[in-house]
């Protein structure tokens, strides 16, 4: 059986380079691997990069980042990178909360605009956009990745 949480035992927090400490404790599930402290740090000490947070407790039960950037041709947009939430707080309202704070985030900054890219066969993600009225693009995309350096050679120089 779950823990009983209701959505007021959940606070979201829009994180600052001086909350660190907050990433020390985090659910499973909530990031794609174990959050590395220093990594944290590089991130959030960008202040275009955005990191909200559900806690309960002391414990980080869900996740969304962003970043807010400008292009040659386009007014200052919003990239909504990942949103995970644990487990235990999944179809709670957890995701609304935190999408709604990095679009809300985003509008004080001044973006125009904010998007987000999922796999079509995502049904969490793509309800949950849905309900926090985002619109669905008409023309799907396809997605490329590179590989630019082996794992096991990060800290490694050419």
């Amino acid at each position: 059986p779950r823990p009983h949480m209701t959505l007021a035992s959940v606070s979201i927090r829009l994180l600052a380079a001086t909350d660190l400490a907050v990433l020390e404790h985090v659910d499973a599930g909530v990031f794609d691997n174990a959050v590395q402290l220093e990594l944290a740090a590089q991130y959030l000490a960008n202040p275009s990069n955005m990191l909200a947070v559900a806690i309960q407790g002391s414990v980080v039960v869900g996740m969304a980042s962003a970043t807010a950037y400008v292009h040659p041709d386009k007014p200052l947009q919003l990239f909504i990178g990942e949103i995970g939430v644990s487990e235990r707080c999944l179809g709670r309202g957890v995701g609304k909360r935190l999408v709604h704070t990095l679009l809300e985030h985003g509008r004080i900054m001044g973006c125009t605009e904010a998007w987000v890219a999922t796999e079509e066969n995502n049904a969490a993600a793509r309800a949950l956009y849905t309900a926090v009225k985002g619109t669905e693009d008409a023309e799907h995309a396809v997605v490329y990745t590179w590989q630019l350096s082996c794992p096991t050679s990060r800290n490694k120089q050419p």
